[in-house]
């Protein structure tokens, strides 16, 4: 389940040159679609967000939050101990490719994720010091630290822990090879979008959007913004 870089490229290029607008280059296509697919991505959690937050959602938002849902699944990521063998000591630094943190467990305990404010007041409290079958843990500059007592911390290298986290979705690039001073696409160079494939038309609306800004062409990225506005309106009726 994916969407076409190639695809997306040539619905793009049709209609940015349809009136002779300008040309998007190989290179400026690539950064607008990871700014596209990133912007589109992150929206999947403010939506979850706000329909949540809304009284009485069991039914009407009930469809809205399951389709959510289901497009965050693609980047739901579990792992088990393996990724920290190249941690030392009691510190682990995290996959760069996380995004959201999730469950995170020493064995079969749950590790409650705090602030390091609250990891160092819940450590030093005897009510809330932390055990082997009630871990704690905090996240600074992307290396996870867990305590199972009060100075007891869990070595990286020796413990079982397992996490599991929403990743960024991967880089997008449309390949090519020159052909007669031709840019020609090279599925064998190139990386689709990860996204649900019901996100094509927002690629094409939001990377037309970009090329309008950077083509100086406001029409554009009117237009496109006008027919992602439309979509979005058919989309909550």
């Amino acid at each position: 389940m994916a969407v076409s870089i190639d695809t997306v490229y040539q619905r793009v290029l049709a209609l940015a040159n349809k009136e002779q607008r300008g040309y998007i280059t190989p290179q400026e296509f690539n950064l607008f679609a990871n700014q596209a697919q990133m912007d589109i991505f992150e929206q999947y959690f403010y939506d979850t967000n706000q329909f949540n937050r809304i009284p009485g959602n069991d039914t009407e938002f009930s469809d809205v939050l399951y389709i959510l849902n289901d497009k965050i699944s693609i980047f739901e990521v579990e792992r088990d101990g393996s990724w920290t063998e190249s941690n030392l000591g009691n510190t682990m630094t995290l996959p760069k490719e996380i995004y959201r943190l999730g469950t995170v467990k020493v064995g079969v305990n749950q590790v409650e994720i705090l602030t390091s404010k609250e990891f160092d007041t819940a450590r030093l409290s005897p009510l809330t010091s932390p055990t082997p079958n009630r871990p704690i843990a905090y996240v600074a500059s992307n290396k996870l630290h867990i305590a199972t007592g009060s100075s007891v911390y869990v070595n990286a290298v020796s413990a079982d822990i397992n996490i599991g986290y929403i990743r960024r979705p991967d880089i997008v690039a449309w390949g090519y090879v020159v052909v007669n001073g031709k840019g020609m696409y090279d599925p064998t160079n190139s990386n689709d979008f990860e996204l649900h494939d019901s996100e094509e038309g927002e690629l094409v609306n939001r990377i037309l959007a970009f090329s309008g800004i950077a083509l100086k062409q406001q029409d554009l990225a009117q237009s496109a913004s006008a027919m992602e506005a439309g979509r979005i309106q058919n989309e909550k009726q």
